[in-house]
């Protein structure tokens, strides 16, 4: 009995390392461990994230930020950010939950800019019709949590 002992130690430590890995992929280890760190952190994790998620706004207007900066859109990131947050709070968000909202916002456009900068070919044709609709929409105001994936 003891030689199996070791092994399903050994299984046990492959299986947690596993489930980590999985996490950091899905971007939802700073929510399951506490990290502090709320938001996505890759341009892929941003695509998925459900709309019911209550930090898909801020995720997904800080994706677009991000990768329209990327991508050379003449826009204002500062006042997106500032016309968004005050939409935030004129819908009556708490001062933890705008604090909240500020962080995933700047986690995430933080994140995304770090994982596409190096991908010369990301600007493309169709992926920049995609953040041109979705930063038109933002500008204007609607905040709603649909934005397109680059196909």
């Amino acid at each position: 009995m003891s030689g199996s002992a070791p092994r399903i130690g050994g299984f046990i430590i492959v299986a947690a390392s596993l489930v980590v890995a999985l996490l950091q992929g899905c971007s939802t280890v700073g929510r399951v461990t506490g990290s502090g760190q709320e938001g996505v952190s890759s341009d892929k994790a941003a695509r998925y994230v459900p709309p019911q998620d209550p930090l898909a706004r801020p995720i997904q207007v800080a994706w677009t930020s991000a990768r329209a900066s990327h991508c050379g859109f003449m826009f204002d990131p500062v006042k997106l950010k500032a016309d968004f947050m005050a939409e935030e709070a004129r819908r009556g968000l708490d001062q933890n939950q705008l604090q909240r909202t500020s962080e995933a916002y700047d986690y995430t456009r933080d994140s995304v800019m770090d994982t596409i900068k190096r991908d010369s070919n990301y600007c493309t044709k169709e992926r920049n019709d995609a953040i041109r609709a979705d930063l038109r929409r933002y500008i204007a105001g609607d905040y709603t949590p649909a934005a397109k994936l680059a196909r």
